[in-house]
C-alpha cells in the first residue's frame, strides 16, 4: 500500500537560494495527492513533548511512511545541496505547535539551527490550511552568520550571549521580521500541502501571525511535517 505521504509523481521541486550565504532553498507546491487524509490520520496520533526547543507536541513516524515523500527527490538534493552521497532518513514528526506566545522560554523566543552538519537537511511539510504561517530565516547581525557549522557555533554561541547582556532576552513571543539580535532575510509562505526543504543548521523559526492563538487539535492547529535527513 502506498504512504499518504508519497510524493505525487507531477510534483514540480524549485530550487533557489537565500541570503548573502547562498544557502540552497528548495520548494514543492502541492506535494500530496489527499493531503486531507494526512490531517485526519494525523489527528488520530497520540502526541507528546519530544525536547525542550520545541514549543509544542509531537508524534514520531516512521522512515517506511516519511521516505516517499522525499525518495523521487534524491538526485536533485544530493546535487542542490552538494551532497557526497544521496540523503537517508535520520528522524521524522508530526508536529503541533501548542504554546502560547507568553509562555515561551527564552530560547524559544530566538532563531534556531537544527545541527552544526551543513549536510544535514530538514524537511517541512505544512499541513495547516489556515493563512498566514510560514517559515522565516535569519542572520545573527553581530557576526553575519546565517548558518551555524562546528567551526562557527562557540562564535555564534559567545555573541548571543554578549548581544542578549547588551540589549536584553527577547520580550515574550515568537520573532517576527527583525529584532536587536537578528535580521529576517527571507520568508517562505507556510502554504497547505507545500514542501519546503533547507540546511538544519540555517537560523530559522516559525513565522506566525501576531494574533496567533494555538489550538491543540491535529485536526484544526498549526500542524505540519518535520523530516531530518542525513547523509
Amino acid at each position: 500500500m502506498e504512504s499518504p505521504l508519497a510524493l505525487l509523481e507531477q510534483a514540480r521541486p524549485v530550487a533557489s537560494t537565500l541570503g548573502a550565504e547562498c544557502n540552497p532553498l528548495v520548494v514543492v507546491d502541492d506535494a500530496l495527492a489527499d493531503p486531507e487524509l494526512v490531517r485526519a490520520v494525523a489527528a488520530r496520533h497520540t502526541y507528546r513533548p519530544i525536547g525542550p526547543h520545541y514549543p509544542g507536541l509531537r508524534a514520531p513516524v516512521s522512515a517506511a511512511i516519511a521516505m516517499p515523500l522525499v525518495d523521487p527527490l534524491g538526485p536533485l538534493l544530493q546535487q542542490v545541496f552538494h551532497l557526497a552521497a544521496p540523503p537517508a532518513f535520520g528522524e521524522c514528526f508530526l508536529s503541533l505547535l501548542t504554546m502560547s506566545p507568553q509562555d515561551l522560554a527564552p530560547i524559544q523566543r530566538l532563531p534556531h539551527f537544527d545541527g552544526v552538519e551543513p549536510e544535514r537537511l530538514a524537511v517541512l511539510l505544512y499541513l495547516d490550511p489556515a493563512a498566514g504561517t510560514g517559515t522565516a530565516f535569519y542572520r545573527q547581525r553581530s557576526t553575519g552568520f546565517e548558518s551555524v557549522t562546528a567551526e562557527r557555533f562557540a562564535s555564534y554561541q559567545q555573541n548571543l550571549h554578549a548581544d542578549a547582556a547588551r540589549h536584553g532576552l527577547p520580550a515574550a513571543g515568537y520573532i517576527g521580521e527583525d529584532s536587536a539580535l537578528f535580521e529576517r532575510i527571507g520568508l517562505v509562505e507556510g502554504l497547505f500541502n507545500r514542501l519546503v526543504i533547507y540546511r538544519g543548521n540555517q537560523l530559522h523559526c516559525a513565522s506566525l501571525p501576531p494574533d496567533f492563538v494555538p489550538v491543540a487539535d491535529p485536526s484544526r492547529g498549526r500542524l505540519t511535517l518535520n523530516l531530518f535527513l542525513n547523509c
